[in-house]
This record gives structure tokens, C-alpha cells and sequence, in this order.
């Protein structure tokens, strides 16, 4: 019997709910350890960002809206299904060359589990009942910013991507991630669990592609609330994107001094849900 050859992977964008290909047409190839190619992952283009902007924007009210339980449950599905995709997951992560790609595996899964828990949670913690001097109660409520832009790192690819947009979804933001390099792989294996979860369509959004190009781009784009650069290695991009964000007064996220630890640390992660939120504080006649 003839040996047959393997049906090779199409790794795509996902962009509301679907698998499209770039509209630029353009591919680049993502490298194995040994330095032959071990895919060819879509490059996105500002269209392609474009189109995932406006598709997080039309999401974000349903998202928003949903109740803090329900968000935990569907966060709790993802991770269910990532863990029935380990396998997947963990050879695509091999394939790049991480080392311990069954325990970067087992971490973002547990990353979900844990902000998962947290959604209903939220407003406890970090609303509050105000006193003030007057016949009047003072609360400070938690909502989400809006649409959250994320670059994720290449390295950890998966580990990354999860500690970024875990707590943004958990908050109630609808996003957009770039993942660049050879985190493409993981991203889309990634988004083949989210397309079968119960995330709405539109709400999670990857293109994959260069930092360089795209970040700037999500930066300057005005239907953006938020831009977490935590997974930008590039000092002189991340400012820049700053500065363009800055523009239209954009909630940035820039942690400094990472480490190569930091996305291991859940110490790290215990106020990462509420750096995508807005705090609102409503007054209220305490009686007549």
C-alpha cells in the first residue's frame, strides 16, 4: 500500500465567527527548529484589521449585556474544549520548537478556568458604595471599556494569548488579537476552539501577522477603546503605538520591566481583568 501524503493545515484569520484568508492574499512562512518551513500562516493586512474592528464592535452589546454568569460558563467551555484539544494545541506549540509544550498547554487552559471564576466576581471586588457627606448614596460601578485591541507575544504563544484576552472577555470587551510570527499557529488552532465554544461571533477576532505593521494601525483606529501592548517586545513600537493611541485618548495597557516569567505568574494576573474596564460613579437621593 502506497504511503499517503498528510492533508497539510490551512491556518486562516478568524474574523466574526468564520476562517476567512487575508484579503491581501499574502502568506509567510513559519519556521520549525530544524529551519525548514512548518507552515505557511496568513499575513494580515489593515483591511483585514479593519474587518475585525467593526466585527468586534457589532459583538460588543451582546457580549456586554450578558450576564456575569453566563460569560463564566462560556469561558468554562472554552477552556473544556482546549482541553479536549491538548493534543492539537501541544503539537502545534512542538512544531515552533517550545520545549514544554504539554505544560504551556495545561497553563492557558487553567488561565481560562481561573478568570472564568472571576466574571462574577468583578463587581464586588472592585465596585464600591462610596460615603459621602450629603443625603446621598455614592456607588463606583465596573464596566467594560468597549472594543480592546491585544498584541499578543510570540513567545509564550498560547500561555500569552490566553493571559491577555482571557480577562478581557471576562470583563465583557470584545477584542481583537494580533498574533505574530510563529504564535499564528497556536492563535488559529486556538480560534478552531472558540468557533465551537459558545463565544458569540465577533467577539474574539485573530489576525495573524506582523506587530509592526498592525499594531499601529489598531492603534490609530477610532472604533478602538483599548490597546494592550503587553506582548510587544518592540520598545520603540509600543511607544509609538502610544502616542498614536493617544490621539483619541485610548485606555493603553503597558506593563514595565516584563520578565520572561511574567505570563506564568497568577499574582501578575490578579487585577489584569479590571485594566480594560471603566469605572462609573452614580449618585443617588439616600430619601426625601
Amino acid at each position: 500500500m502506497t504511503e499517503r501524503e498528510p492533508v497539510r493545515k490551512t491556518y486562516k484569520l478568524f474574523v466574526n465567527g468564520t476562517f476567512p484568508r487575508s484579503e491581501s492574499g499574502r502568506t509567510y512562512p513559519v519556521a520549525a527548529p530544524d529551519g525548514a518551513t512548518a507552515a505557511w500562516a496568513a499575513h494580515g493586512s489593515r483591511k483585514d484589521v479593519r474587518d475585525a474592528v467593526a466585527a468586534a464592535r457589532a459583538a460588543f452589546g451582546t457580549w456586554s449585556r450578558a450576564t456575569a454568569y453566563n460569560r463564566g460558563q462560556i469561558l468554562y467551555r472554552v477552556a473544556e474544549i482546549m482541553e479536549g484539544r491538548a493534543r492539537q494545541l501541544a503539537g502545534e506549540l512542538a512544531a515552533v520548537g517550545v520545549g514544554d509544550a504539554d505544560r504551556e498547554v495545561a497553563a492557558a487552559i487553567d488561565r481560562f478556568v481561573y478568570y472564568a471564576g472571576w466574571t462574577d466576581k468583578i463587581a464586588v471586588v472592585a465596585g464600591s458604595s462610596n460615603p459621602v457627606a450629603g443625603p446621598y448614596f455614592n456607588f463606583t460601578v465596573p464596566e467594560p471599556t468597549g472594543v480592546v485591541a491585544i498584541c499578543a507575544p510570540e513567545r509564550p504563544a498560547l500561555l500569552g494569548l490566553a493571559s491577555l484576552l482571557a480577562p478581557a472577555l471576562a470583563a465583557g470587551n470584545a477584542t481583537v488579537v494580533v498574533a505574530p510570527g510563529s504564535a499564528a499557529l497556536a492563535a488559529v488552532s486556538f480560534a478552531e476552539c472558540l468557533a465551537t465554544s459558545d463565544v458569540p461571533s465577533g467577539v474574539v477576532n485573530v489576525v495573524t501577522g506582523s506587530h509592526a505593521e498592525l499594531a499601529p494601525v489598531l492603534a490609530m483606529h477610532g472604533d478602538v477603546d483599548a490597546f494592550d501592548l503587553t506582548g510587544v517586545d518592540d520598545v520603540l513600537l509600543a511607544t509609538e503605538c502610544e502616542r498614536l493611541g493617544a490621539a483619541d485618548i485610548k485606555r493603553l495597557v503597558r506593563p514595565l520591566g516584563r520578565d520572561p516569567e511574567w505570563f506564568d505568574s497568577t499574582a501578575q494576573h490578579a487585577q489584569a481583568v479590571t485594566a480594560t474596564m471603566e469605572f462609573k460613579t452614580v449618585w443617588h437621593p439616600a430619601g426625601p
